[in-house]
């Protein structure tokens, strides 16, 4: 991945791993255009890059995100200074096309917006510390955009019990709603974020591209329509090399060796 010269954001690899830090610890990495266009900038870079078949996304300073930059929401605020990418919606619209699976990795505060990204990722993983949330009521506000989102993961009486009281959630309550896949205790957060990451990882990045490309593009379509269309899909699957390699190392009782064709 490329260095872009990022202001308020991290960008790092290793064995496949691309990992992208939210960093602005002092404000809890609040999301203004400048961190949305950055963050659009390294998560197309991952996507682009073959070497990188995980991302996991996170904060610096023990928070995920504390929302949408208020300061800069009332005052304009500084723009990209990147060319634009996009704004916060094409951000949450991004992970449904990255085809490659994302992981958010929250060791603390994360509300409104970093919550909206949080829930659009495959995977979230948070310490048992955390506190989720959608504040945006109390400010006069409503959270709109990651409503979408939310609606996805959350059931509709929950929902409602998040949007409009905008109480804090513990990790344990947010696992229960269905935004959280995993908690643990706070010195874990790292090695199962690392264990999930690593079996990812070690996984046909050709069926991973093709499977998470069908699963998007099939979850709005009615039964008579989705049904074909994945079973299309699940015959160009089987053509692929990896495909072949993975049926192959079955038969001959030893590890697969991907391709990525």
């Amino acid at each position: 991945m490329e260095n872009r010269g990022y202001e308020t954001i991290l960008v790092g690899t290793d064995d496949g791993v691309a990992t992208i830090t939210l960093n602005v610890p002092e404000r809890k990495n609040p999301l203004g255009p400048q961190m949305v266009n950055e963050l659009l900038w390294a998560l197309d870079d991952a996507r682009d890059d073959p070497s990188v078949r995980v991302i996991v996304l996170t904060g610096a300073g023990g928070a995920f995100s504390a929302g949408g930059d208020l300061k800069q929401m009332s005052s304009g605020g500084d723009g990209p200074k990147l060319a634009p990418k996009g704004d916060y919606a094409d951000l949450l619209l991004r992970f449904s096309q990255l085809n490659k699976p994302t992981i958010a990795r929250v060791p603390g505060h994360c509300f409104g917006g970093g919550l909206g990204m949080t829930a659009a990722c495959d995977f979230a993983v948070a310490c048992e510390s955390a506190k989720l949330g959608t504040p945006e009521i109390k400010r006069g506000l409503f959270p709109m955009m990651i409503m979408a989102i939310l609606t996805r993961v959350v059931p509709r009486r929950e929902l409602m019990n998040m949007m409009l009281l905008g109480e804090n959630l513990t990790a344990a309550q947010a696992k229960d709603y269905g935004i959280l896949s995993h908690v643990v205790p706070d010195a874990e957060l790292d090695a199962k974020v690392d264990e999930l990451a690593k079996k990812l990882a070690a996984q046909s990045p050709t069926a991973m591209r093709m499977g998470l490309a069908a699963f998007h593009h099939q979850a709005d379509r009615r039964l008579e329509e989705a049904i074909p269309y994945l079973r299309d899909q699940l015959f160009a699957i089987l053509g692929t090399e990896d495909a072949r390699e993975g049926l192959t190392a079955f038969l001959q009782k030893r590890e697969p060796k991907w391709t990525g064709r």
